[in-house]
């Protein structure tokens, strides 16, 4: 059997947070809004931006190989793979006031019942090959929650 690269292991499962036993997706997507948390709380609102844009770049391009890497073995689309949620949740973040937890835990919240119920074309997106597939789902999750992040912020003024 071929052995897995530990930087793929590391990459795809959210630094660890897959291997939960409960909601391994929920707890990805946990870790990577505590992450942006810790951020807003260390680096100026612009940083922040940028940063959060970086990471849902390098993150994304490393998802995809790294998911390619573990699906050999671990099957479609694993639960354990969560690097996806870590981006998806990255994504809403964008709209989110540095530093306000509750516009960040809209954005959880917002992504993961996108994530879950996958209505408007989320699921087709799990159709695509390899770590396309399992990248995209969340990523057009992430894009839906960003919209009605952005529009309740427009609405709340």
């Amino acid at each position: 059997m071929k052995k897995v690269p530990l930087i793929h292991i590391i990459i795809a499962t959210g630094f660890g947070s897959g291997f939960s036993p409960f909601a391994p997706g929920t707890a990805g997507a946990l870790l990577a809004t505590l992450i942006w948390l810790a951020l807003s709380c260390t680096v100026s609102p612009i940083w922040l931006l940028i940063i959060t844009a970086l990471l849902i770049i390098v993150f994304t391009i490393a998802g995809v190989c790294s998911a390619n890497a573990v699906e050999p073995i671990w099957g479609k689309d694993p639960s354990r793979v969560v690097v996806d949620e870590m981006v998806g949740v990255w994504i809403p973040l964008l709209a989110a006031p540095a530093g306000d937890r509750g516009y960040a835990f809209a954005a959880f919240v917002l992504f993961r019942l996108f994530d879950i119920f996958k209505p408007l074309g989320i699921r087709k997106m799990e159709s695509l090959k390899g770590g396309v597939g399992v990248m995209m789902d969340d990523i057009l999750a992430g894009i839906y929650s960003l919209i009605l992040l952005i529009g309740a912020r427009w609405l709340i003024g």
